[in-house]
């Protein structure tokens, strides 16, 4: 298999859900945004909108939102993902784009030595989120990732086989 730092990078990333109390400093969230801004998006529309929150008052407003409180109020560092209902053009292909910008996101955490996870379980709330986070009202959340550097290292988890996983179609 061919192996190379950006690969590495893929197979070794890992959901955390523990964090340190030590702040992400600001050129990590940039970095790891502009990554975000190059993720493909169908006529480069580039849907994705982002509301960083590195603020422990807002975290626990947050924090209150899901099932999932103790990620957050571990956190140093949550990004609220947003679709620009304004700047869409369909919704099918700009929910799948920001999916691929959300994966920047945590890619370029964990290639800078932070975690990250995305917590979907808080969508149920999600026009509460956006009055919390005051939000424009052209922005749907689409997903929120709590970040920051790891308590524990995270640990490995099965994958399913490629196997089960692809299906072959050859043509003649």
């Amino acid at each position: 298999m061919v192996q190379n730092e950006t690969i590495q990078t893929i197979l070794s990333r890992k959901s955390v859900r523990q964090f340190l109390q030590k702040p992400v400093p600001e050129d990590y969230i940039a970095e790891m945004l502009e990554c975000a801004r190059f993720a493909p998006s169908g006529l480069n529309n580039q849907p994705w909108r982002f509301i960083v929150v590195d603020n422990r008052k807002t975290q626990t407003r947050l924090a209150e939102l899901t099932y999932y409180s103790d990620i957050l109020l571990s956190a140093p560092l949550s990004i609220a993902v947003y679709m620009d209902i304004a700047a869409s053009y369909n919704r099918e292909k700009d929910i799948a784009a920001i999916g691929a910008s959300i994966q920047n996101i945590c890619l370029a955490a964990h290639s800078m030595g932070l975690g990250a996870v995305w917590i979907g379980d808080i969508l149920k709330n999600k026009e509460r989120v956006s009055t919390v986070l005051d939000a424009p009202d052209s922005f749907e959340l689409i997903a929120v990732l709590a970040a920051g550097y790891y308590e524990v290292p995270p640990v490995k988890t099965e994958r399913k086989p490629l196997s089960e996983l692809v299906w072959k179609n050859r043509y003649d």
